[in-house]
């Protein structure tokens, strides 16, 4: 048991997240006392599933609701809790029409839930979770100083200032940078608790219920192949459920007050990404896209859909992050991605989100199209019906 979790009272927003329902799990496993904010309790379909994350749990769960932009619902989130994680931040789908959907629920979310542990006296720590996004985006030019060792360190920042830059990753610089500004500032007659972030990049694993999460998206697209082809991108991945050890173990090792913690396994290519799918679930009757799209094809695609530029301005970049501090403060060796990447794919299918295919299936599809096919044959003319019977008896030999 970790020495400070049990049985104290800790908050973690954001409760029916991706990477807050894996960090409440393993609190309650620790034997911690959670209390879990939620927007609305009345979304059963959404928040049902956090109720029962671990069987008979030393303590159950509590969950209150709060909303980042009411200031007021805070103070009694907070209320008694010696410790703080504040995960909730909106993760975009698409982008935003205004940068401001994303950047003012972002620091202003953050800042209403450190001003309510300043004026409560029990936090001792509060845990911020940022963003890779946060320390470097792959289209800005790459820092002077990581050159010769090409790895970026919690050192780098992104200038949320900067118009320039997309919307999510100036949301997530701009809510972390209020943070250490906010904490700096306290009062002394305030409650001058301790900082800790973390800055995860994209995060993959095991989802815990059927809501999908924005971040797993690219692997359902290539389960599903709702893509024809990879573009030529690298993802700086990471698995959840380190997510999840690196916030709780930065609760309460002494060294990461005051620090900002990389959470990252290693970078990817899409490509690579797809085929560590293909091997595993190619048998199992997917049909995983592994071709790699001209970058051209990729720019014409942004012109018709405005979800593809981010992926223009990062074609064929690589870099890499360090990931010291999580190893050697927090004491975290993180998850193969390999590992991480199959438990991603069998999370969606175990949940339904993404439909397996049997044999028998693939079989019924097949003799549905020969049907259809002699259904059209008999208004066709004479040379045509025999290409379409040739194709039928192909088809049947090779199912």
């Amino acid at each position: 048991m970790m020495e400070g979790i049990s049985n104290q009272l800790i908050l973690v927003t954001g409760a029916s997240g991706f990477v807050a329902s894996h960090i409440i799990k393993s609190l309650l496993e620790l034997g911690a006392k959670v209390r879990g904010t939620v927007r609305s309790l009345e979304n059963e379909e959404k928040v049902g599933f956090l109720r029962n994350l671990v069987e008979n749990p030393k303590h159950k769960l509590e969950l209150v609701e709060a909303d980042l932009l009411k200031e007021e619902t805070w103070k009694n989130a907070v209320k008694g809790c010696k410790y703080v994680l504040h995960v909730a931040s909106p993760f975009p789908m698409a982008i935003p029409n205004s940068p401001d959907e994303l950047i003012k629920p972002a620091v202003d979310g953050t800042l209403n839930v450190l001003k309510a542990c300043q004026e409560e006296k029990s936090v001792k720590r509060v845990v911020v979770t940022s963003s890779l996004v946060a320390v470097y985006e792959p289209y800005l030019p790459f820092p002077k100083d990581a050159e010769e060792s090409k790895t970026l360190t919690e050192e780098h920042w992104v200038d949320g200032n900067d118009e320039n830059v997309e919307a999510y990753p100036r949301s997530k610089a701009l809510a972390e940078k209020a943070a250490w500004d906010f904490v700096k500032e306290i009062p002394a007659d305030k409650n001058k608790f301790e900082l800790a972030v973390i800055n995860p990049g994209l995060v993959l694993g095991p989802l815990l219920n059927k809501s999908n999460s924005t971040s797993i998206e690219v692997i359902r697209l290539l389960l599903d192949r709702a893509v024809p082809a990879v573009a030529k991108t690298y993802l700086p991945i990471c698995d959840v459920r380190d997510v999840a050890q690196a916030h709780i173990k930065a609760l309460v090792t002494k060294d990461a007050a005051g620090h900002r913690h990389n959470v990252y396994t290693d970078s990817l290519w899409m490509k690579q990404i797809a085929l560590i799918l293909q091997k595993e679930f190619k048998p199992k009757g997917f049909n995983i896209p592994t071709l790699v799209a001209p970058n051209f094809l990729v720019w014409i695609n942004s012109l018709i859909d405005k979800k593809y530029k981010t992926v223009v301005s990062r074609l064929g970049k690589e870099f890499k992050f360090s990931n010291e501090r999580l190893r050697n403060v927090l004491g975290i060796t993180p998850i193969e991605c390999e590992k991480t990447i199959i438990d991603s794919a069998n999370a969606l299918i175990d949940l339904g989100i993404v439909k397996t295919k049997t044999k028998k299936q693939k079989k019924t599809e097949t003799d549905a199209k020969v049907e259809n096919a002699d259904e059209k044959s008999k208004e066709l003319e004479p040379e045509e019906k025999e290409r379409i019977n040739a194709e039928k008896t192909t088809t049947e030999v090779s199912t």
